[in-house]
């Protein structure tokens, strides 16, 4: 147990090197998530604006 208490502790760089991780993983997630909700909500404005234009 104690050798994966080491890993993470990465010799006292542990939460400086954990905390890139994270934010690193939550910028490829915003990369992600951010286009996929402009996509969803460009759809659904332009079916709201054909629903207008054409009852």
């Amino acid at each position: 147990m104690s050798s994966l208490e080491e890993m993470f502790a990465m010799g006292s760089h542990g939460p400086y090197v954990w905390s890139a991780y994270a934010i690193t993983a939550a910028v490829l997630a915003l990369n992600v998530v951010q286009p996929w909700l402009a996509n969803r909500r460009l759809v659904n404005e332009e079916a709201r604006r054909r629903r207008r234009e054409n009852p």
